[in-house]
C-alpha cells in the first residue's frame, strides 16, 4: 500500500504547477482522497479532498477559487492543480487516503521570485 506524490518545484507568484498522487496496493476507487500541506513552523492543513468517485470536491479556503483536486480512477492516481500561486502557498504537499490513514512522503512546493 503506496501512495506516492510528484510534481512540485519551484515556481514564480503567480504561476502554476500540478501535484500528481499515485496509489497502489489497494482499491483506489474505493476512498476518498486529500491533499494536505505543511509549512515550516505552521500546522498540517488541509487543502482539497475528493469524493471516491469524484464527484463531490472540498477546499480550504485558503486556496478556494485556485486550486483544482481531480482525480483518475483508471490511473489509480490523485491530482491537484494549483494556479496563482502565492509565497505563502510554499509547503510540503501530501497526499492522503481516508478511512485507514495513508500518507505519502509529500512533495516540496516553493513559490518564490
Amino acid at each position: 500500500v503506496q501512495l506516492v506524490e510528484s510534481g512540485g518545484g519551484l515556481v514564480q507568484p503567480g504561476g502554476s504547477l500540478r501535484l500528481s498522487c499515485a496509489a497502489s496496493g489497494f482499491t483506489f476507487s474505493s476512498y476518498v482522497m486529500s491533499w494536505y500541506r505543511q509549512a515550516p513552523g505552521k500546522e498540517r492543513e488541509l487543502v482539497a479532498r475528493i469524493s471516491s468517485d469524484g464527484g463531490s470536491t472540498n477546499y480550504g479556503d485558503s486556496v478556494k477559487g485556485r486550486f483544482t483536486i481531480s482525480r483518475d480512477n483508471a490511473k489509480n492516481t490523485v491530482y491537484l492543480q494549483m494556479d496563482r500561486l502565492k509565497p505563502e502557498d510554499t509547503a510540503v504537499y501530501v497526499c492522503k487516503r481516508y478511512g485507514v490513514a495513508i500518507w505519502g512522503q509529500g512533495t516540496q512546493v516553493t513559490v518564490s521570485s
